[in-house]
């Protein structure tokens, strides 16, 4: 499934500095859920379109999924490449506030199939630099 739109990009990180502090401390209060739905599909939508393709998945739910990386494109079913996090997970990986490997160590983060770990290389996908 291709990205629905392009992100913006000045609206991308206009939507993730809105939950900034959320995901530089757990501790602070959580944006309302607008907010975290704007953050998670902007970035997820930029992932798309920075590693164009359809043989990895990439679920926040319950926000967005998108595909990406170019290769064996997946039609039906359970795609065999599949990343998969929730959604502050997500945006810390998405802005480089936390690796794949952290993540997936630590269970926040899941990979299935030989080329789930691809999207380490497309990350991240938005700087959080005041």
């Amino acid at each position: 499934m291709p990205a629905r739109s392009n992100a913006d990009p000045e609206a991308t990180v206009a939507a993730v500095r809105a939950v900034a502090t959320w995901l530089r401390d757990e501790a602070a209060a959580t944006p309302d859920r607008p907010a975290i739905a704007a953050a998670v599909r902007l970035t997820a939508r930029t992932l798309a379109t920075l590693a164009p393709g359809a043989s990895v998945e990439v679920r926040i739910p319950p926000f967005v999924a998108v595909q990406c990386i170019s290769g064996p494109r997946h039609t039906r079913g359970t795609p065999p490449n599949v990343v998969e996090t929730d959604p502050r997970t997500w945006l810390r990986l998405a802005t480089g506030l936390l690796d794949v490997d952290q993540a997936s160590h630590n269970g926040a983060l899941r990979l299935s199939g030989s080329r789930a770990g691809e999207v380490a290389a497309w990350l991240p996908v938005v700087s959080l630099t005041d």
